[in-house]
């Protein structure tokens, strides 16, 4: 993987660049639909490509568990297996050792968990989840985390943040020198934590002189405040590389997203225009519809008219409620296409703004009026 930095905006550190992959390049900021499982729910590679996707995100633990990295492999890697032919970055399952941690035992050797397929006891190291990566073909590979709710004791989150540490110099040390590994910084919101462990995965170095490719800043968007939030980003992109790409994992509202591109975050992922998709929200030029409401039963605009997506240019609203009230499933297809569509165009314009040295202005009035389009919406 080669990461190249183009352009920064000058009222901001908001910048431009592009990542290149084997399977592929993409610009930066870029957003990464999540196919955990080897698909976004309900769309096809086409439909996924036609929003403006340059990248998908997929779950290692999840595709480890099923199909298994044998199939995976033998069919040429994810991207040939999912037929996207495509970069695909994939998360390692750290957010898993936070979401089933009823079913996870975590030791210094790695995590045990209880499959949530079958129930049968499975067991994750730092270095499988390498070895499982560069089997499966993917061009960025997580490194295995222990997330923990950011909420939890200073002595839970300063025991994460170690260990987590410790796995990355092991996953490092496993590394082979072609793959793309990034680093995870954790630390809750206690922002000397968190620039402590940047600084410390920034300066580490594989047995055979690996390092990161680049860096997630992961344990956010889990009940902090925007506000918290915001001051830990931005704290800790500071205490990272200028030349490799910064990746602020699992946050997705639009406006966090501008937040973040402003300080100099790259990349990101959520699942919410795709599961809010499918549950009938649709984020919109004029804010967030819910498109169940009866408000929209007679309504013949598109979803937005500022859109140019498959749903837009040819169903209206009217159809759209019809569809999710009657239980078809063509509703929340049209749905998601126009969210990541919504989120593509967004990305899109960001970096327009940046390389015009605008981004600044535009972001600010852009975040100030989704907050106040969320308020009086539903």
């Amino acid at each position: 993987m080669k990461f190249h930095p183009e352009c920064t905006d000058v009222s901001s550190k908001a910048r431009t660049g592009r990542i290149v992959t084997k399977n592929g390049s993409f610009e930066t900021p870029a957003f990464m639909p999540v196919a955990t499982r080897g698909t976004v729910r309900g769309l096809s590679v086409d439909q996924i490509r036609e929003t403006g996707a340059g990248i998908l995100l997929v779950n290692l633990f999840h595709l480890w568990l099923r199909p298994g990295e044998k199939i995976v492999r033998e069919t040429g890697g994810i991207s040939a297996f999912m037929g996207w032919r495509g970069p695909v970055l994939a998360d390692s399952g750290g957010y898993q050792i936070y979401s089933l941690s009823g079913a996870v035992r975590i030791r210094e050797e790695g995590a045990f968990f209880q499959s949530p397929y079958d129930g049968r006891k499975v067991f994750l190291s730092p270095e499988e989840v390498v070895s499982v990566g560069a089997a499966m073909g993917i061009d960025l590979i997580m490194v295995l985390d222990h997330l923990v709710a950011p909420d939890s004791s200073p002595d839970v989150l300063r025991e994460a943040r170690d260990r987590t540490l410790r796995w990355a110099k092991r996953s490092l040390d496993a590394s082979p020198a072609e793959a793309a590994l990034f680093g995870i910084v954790q630390g809750g919101c206690d922002t000397d934590a968190r620039k402590w462990s940047a600084e410390v995965l920034s300066s580490m170095t594989g047995l055979e002189g690996q390092k990161f490719a680049g860096f997630g800043i992961g344990g956010l968007g889990i009940g902090e405040s925007f506000d918290v939030r915001n001051h830990v980003v931005r704290e800790t992109v500071d205490a990272l590389p200028l030349e490799k790409p910064r990746y602020l994992m699992g946050i997705g509202y639009p406006e966090d997203l501008l937040s973040g591109i402003g300080q100099g975050i790259d990349l990101f992922d959520c699942v919410l225009p795709t599961r809010n998709g499918r549950n009938g929200m649709a984020f919109t030029s004029g804010g967030r519809i819910l498109i169940r409401n009866a408000r929209f039963q007679e309504d013949q605009a598109p979803l937005d008219d500022q859109c140019s997506c498959t749903a837009c240019r040819h169903y209206s609203r009217a159809y759209i409620h019809h569809l999710f009230r009657n239980g078809e499933m063509l509703g929340p297809i049209l749905n998601t296409i126009h969210n990541l569509t919504y989120y593509m165009d967004l990305m899109r314009q960001a970096r327009t703004e940046i390389r015009q040295g605008t981004f600044g202005a535009w972001s600010r009035q852009k975040i100030e009026s989704l907050q106040q389009t969320e308020r009086g919406h539903s």
